[in-house]
């Protein structure tokens, strides 16, 4: 168990690294984008768009936990598309639930919880006679509830289907690779080996 104390340790570091850049991005995005959604419609929009991508890598996150490897070793043996990077996600469930629940997962949290506040500021800029107070409440409310419910019901789904999703999610990484040539994971097939299903 020792000899897994300096990757864990690396994979703590890069993990926390990745988080801050990513997190330090988004900030920038948001600060540079929200200035220039003057339509309201098309702020929703991107707010609903953050939450939704919160809620689908906190699916990914529990589906690996809870994914049997067992149901992807014969489409593996068979080399069809995604089975073994599927394999290797599960394999991986603890980073890859590290990643996705408090990487991508929290980020999207902060990231539109600070949405949900410019939209606000914004509807006030809009309409000066409204509370700022209660709008910015009435916001956060509204993000924390669209978040909670919608990873509420995500989870649930993602316990229900583990293998459909992990599976879902390897071919689409296989089908990256095959395309761009940049190998993700090292658990996938090399370009070329495996088949279309």
């Amino acid at each position: 168990m020792g000899n897994n104390k300096p990757g864990s340790l690396k994979f703590a570091v890069f993990t926390g690294a990745g988080a801050f850049l990513v997190a330090v991005f988004f900030s920038i995005f948001s600060e540079i984008l929200l200035p220039k959604l003057q339509i309201l419609i098309l702020s929703f929009f991107v707010l609903l768009l953050v939450i939704f991508i919160g809620i689908i890598f906190d699916m990914i996150g529990v589906a690996a936990a809870v994914a049997d490897e067992r149901a992807f070793h014969a489409k593996a043996s068979k080399k069809l598309k995604g089975a073994s990077h599927s394999l290797f996600l599960i394999k991986h469930a603890d980073k890859v639930a590290t990643f996705c629940n408090d990487v991508v997962g929290d980020i999207c949290g902060t990231v539109s919880g600070a949405f949900g506040v410019a939209i606000g500021l914004q509807v006030v800029t809009g309409k000066p006679d409204w509370n700022e107070s209660i709008l910015t409440m009435i916001m956060t409310g509204l993000v924390a509830s669209l978040t909670v419910g919608g990873k509420a019901a995500g989870k649930k789904t993602a316990m229900d289907d583990s293998e459909q999703i992990i599976y879902a999610v390897g071919r689409i990484i296989a089908w990256f690779e095959s395309v761009t040539g940049i190998r993700i994971i090292g658990g996938g097939q090399r370009k070329g080996k495996d088949r279309r299903r």
